[in-house]
């Protein structure tokens, strides 16, 4: 039996364990091992799991785990975590570059414990009839309701993200404008299999969605999910979305050590 040494950080709820890997010492083919530190009875319990690199010329490398255990797509706000976190081990100051499964990623710092991540460019935004896809590095399907404190998140978006998106799934919003650029939002995320308490990735997904069917003129939005709030602003393109920046709180929960 060995000891692993961890981080739980939390960005609006959405919550993660982070590993310090730039010795490489984790086994990252252990999709047991990362699912059993993500449970929630039989581990430290997290959203999901992430390991800080090593990068030849960026300021470290980005891997994510989902709770399932397996290697997962972008995730928003374990990235804006994850730039806390390397901050508080000293690697960057008050910005950060660095790679992840998406490609390449810089963010700001800020004295407040906020930091703002620029997401990746989304060229498409497909509106369909009643819902909108989009890829904001990881796939979202959004869809509008008018009494989102009593949508069933779970039930409907299980279905959705099995039925209409097969094995692969994607990740279910459900979004009610409350008025000019605020917009609340509840996620069901793959990889985890339930409803999260907030999703970067997945507000993003709404912020251009809404903008993209006109229920905002706004280039800045802010979106209310379970866990807090976030923000989100855009340049809109004709080649679709550019200078894209997720921007809300990243807390450091607690350090530990769990025997494995």
């Amino acid at each position: 039996m060995k000891t692993i040494t961890f981080y739980k950080y939390q960005g609006t709820g959405n919550d993660f364990v982070i590993l310090d890997n730039r010795d490489l010492h984790f086994d990252k083919t252990d999709t047991k091992l990362i699912e059993k530190l993500c449970d929630r009875k039989f581990g430290i319990g997290a959203d999901g799991l992430m390991l800080l690199e090593n990068h030849d010329t960026l300021d470290f490398t980005m891997v994510y785990y989902n709770a399932d255990g397996n290697e997962s797509s972008m995730c928003g706000n374990g990235g804006r975590c994850l730039v806390s976190f390397a901050q508080h081990l000293g690697i960057v100051k008050d910005t950060a570059s660095f790679e992840a499964i998406d490609g390449l990623h810089h963010a700001h710092l800020f004295d407040n414990g906020e930091v703002s991540l620029q997401m990746t460019d989304v060229p498409v935004v497909q509106v369909f009839d009643g819902h909108i896809f989009t890829n904001t590095g990881s796939p979202h399907h959004v869809q509008l309701t008018d009494n989102i404190d009593h949508t069933d998140v779970f039930t409907q978006g299980r279905h959705l993200r099995n039925d209409l998106y097969g094995k692969e799934g994607a990740n279910i919003n459900f979004v009610e404008p409350q008025g000019g650029n605020v917009f609340k939002v509840r996620t069901y995320e793959r990889g985890v299999e339930d409803e999260t308490l907030s999703c970067g990735t997945g507000v993003t997904a709404v912020a251009l969605a809404m903008h993209s069917t006109e229920q905002t003129q706004n280039n800045e939005v802010s979106l209310l999910t379970p866990g807090g709030t976030l923000k989100v602003k855009y340049q809109p393109s004709p080649q679709g979305y550019t200078d894209i920046w997720l921007t809300g709180p990243a807390t450091q929960v607690f350090k530990g050590a769990i025997a494995v």
